[in-house]
């Protein structure tokens, strides 16, 4: 609430913004009932006006009436004391634009029409040659729009905080993304409906989807106001003929990184995402460090699609933390949010960003829903934000969404691979070699067609932590020093905590004069999961 001019009235007014704030009031120029924000009278005399009405220009020079400016007046200016609204046509008795050759218009009406000549005159008259309704003689043409009256005064230009680009309203689709679908639900935009577009994506929005909550967009007052850039995370050195830039110094690495065809084995991954590295990636030929060229361009800070604190989130590296969308425990790259401190990984941010994503595990186009709950086909839990198919009713959760294809475990010398159904229908071979317990034959599991092993995918990941990079240093425990991560192969000293053999995962102390080991959950801090909770209040 802050205080502002008088706009005409007695007495100061103040600025509500608090769209919870009850109002149970009529504007005072428009006669329509109030929302925030609003404007009213700081002595609460009844006064209240749309933030909107209360700016409206003194004077308007619309581009429907060239001939002569239209001017704000509080009451209507004939002896009879009301007018006619000549765009709606109905009647009213104050607060008018009026012009003397007898023109008149609500407050809202003018300001209505003057965005439309103003902003979209181009693309209207674009309309009416391609789809006209009304052909005069001399071979004009009229095309009549119908809109809500809640619709007038949608903002033009709004900046949502899940997109980097700044969002258009238009009456009608651009050519460009006629056949778009809405990049929130995934339904049909019908292209002589009014959406928002983003001209840079070609990509389209229902009113509805981005406007629903007003916590998550920014309404855009300039048209001509520069669009905040998104800092990029790596500094070019060398681009190739094509423009592709094969040499960059990546802001979370020492040293150089170059694009090129990877010739390592699996043992390499990502440092970014912690997945076994593809082409294209960037490498370091000093060290071992991998990017996947789509981590390597993820910019320094960004708004991750569906998180609903208000504050951007940070890229870091080297911390070891629980992710607040997959819970899995990571230690490569992540943003932390500015506000509650959650952590979101890599896999995470990429797949939650809209669009069709697909599986090796199933043939359609998947599309994320977040409200939408229903049961996973790889694990059968059901869950509330969910991948679906919108040609089957094939389903997967976030954290199925984003299992490794590959893995390792203790339990196999060999690479372990997802498979999503068991070819095998003798029911006692539906088993589990890790915990030896039985294992549903139509949910997702690991498995070496070599050695005939078969695992639960819970088995061999949660005790394994597949996206730990090991010999990272892990602090804030209750042990004076830091501590590595390690994974003993071939000796098994006892845990410090608990006194069993460290045959999994494990932190052992960095000084070599001290022997301490302990198993990774006998040690692991509570601040892994910090933000989590607030996180979840906003979910």
């Amino acid at each position: 609430m802050e205080e502002s001019q008088n706009y005409g009235h007695r007495h100061p007014l103040l600025l509500l913004l608090n769209e919870h704030q009850p109002i149970v009031a009529n504007c005072s120029r428009c006669g329509e009932k109030v929302s925030t924000p609003c404007f009213s009278c700081a002595q609460d005399c009844g006064f209240y006006l749309h933030k909107v009405c209360a700016e409206a220009p003194l004077e308007l020079n619309h581009p429907f009436h060239l001939d002569h400016p239209l001017l704000l007046m509080q009451i209507a200016p004939y002896s009879f004391g009301h007018y006619i609204c000549d765009f709606c046509h109905k009647e009213d008795n104050k607060f008018v634009y009026h012009c003397s050759c007898e023109l008149d218009f609500h407050i809202k009406c003018a300001l209505f029409t003057f965005n439309i000549a103003e902003n979209n005159l181009k693309e209207l008259d674009h309309v009416a040659l391609h789809d006209p309704l009304i052909s005069t003689e001399n071979g004009d043409y009229v095309a009549i729009i119908m809109v809500h009256k809640r619709c007038t005064t949608l903002p033009r230009i709004i900046k949502s905080k899940w997109h980097d680009h700044r969002l258009f309203h238009k009456y009608f689709l651009p050519d460009e993304v006629r056949s778009s679908d809405c990049i929130i639900c995934h339904n049909e935009v019908n292209p002589k409906h009014g959406s928002y577009c983003c001209s840079h994506c070609n990509i389209t929005f229902h009113v509805r989807c981005v406007t629903e909550d007003k916590g998550l967009y920014s309404i855009v007052s300039l048209e001509n106001e520069d669009e905040m850039p998104n800092e990029s995370s790596i500094i070019v050195i060398e681009r190739n003929d094509a423009g592709e830039a094969t040499k960059i110094k990546h802001f979370k690495h020492m040293h150089n990184l170059t694009l090129g065809p990877f010739d390592g084995g699996y043992g390499n991954s990502c440092n970014g995402c912690m997945l076994p590295i593809t082409d294209p990636c960037y490498y370091c030929s000093e060290c071992v460090f991998f990017l996947h060229k789509t981590c390597a361009e993820l910019p320094k800070m960004m708004n991750v699609w569906y998180h609903y604190c208000q504050e951007p989130l940070a890229l870091i590296s080297d911390k070891v933390f629980g992710c607040a969308e997959c819970w899995l425990i990571s230690n490569a790259f992540a943003y932390e949010c500015c506000g509650c401190e959650a952590n979101i990984c890599l896999r995470c941010v990429i797949a939650l960003t809209p669009g069709a994503r697909t599986s090796l595990k199933h043939k359609h186009p998947l599309f994320y829903y977040r409200r939408q709950r229903e049961k996973c086909n790889a694990c059968g839990t059901a869950n509330v934000g969910v991948f679906c198919c919108k040609d089957c009713n094939f389903v997967l959760d976030l954290r199925c969404f984003s299992l490794p294809i590959k893995a390792r475990h203790k339990c196999d010398e060999h690479l372990l691979s997802l498979m999503d159904h068991d070819d095998n229908s003798y029911s006692k071979s539906h088993h589990c070699d890790i915990c030896e317990n039985s294992r549903h034959p139509n949910h997702w599991f690991y498995h070496c067609a070599t050695c005939d092993t078969s695992a639960h995918v819970g088995c061999v990941l949660r005790r394994n932590y597949p996206f730990l990079k090991l010999g990272n240093i892990y602090e804030g425990t209750d042990h004076p020093h830091p501590l590595t991560i390690v994974k003993k192969k071939y000796y098994y000293p006892n845990c410090d905590k608990y006194s069993k053999p460290c045959e999994d995962m494990a932190l052992e102390c960095s000084k070599s004069e001290c022997k301490y080991i302990a198993h990774w959950n006998c040690v692991k801090s509570i601040s892994l999961w910090v933000g989590l909770k607030r996180h979840f209040i906003y979910k």
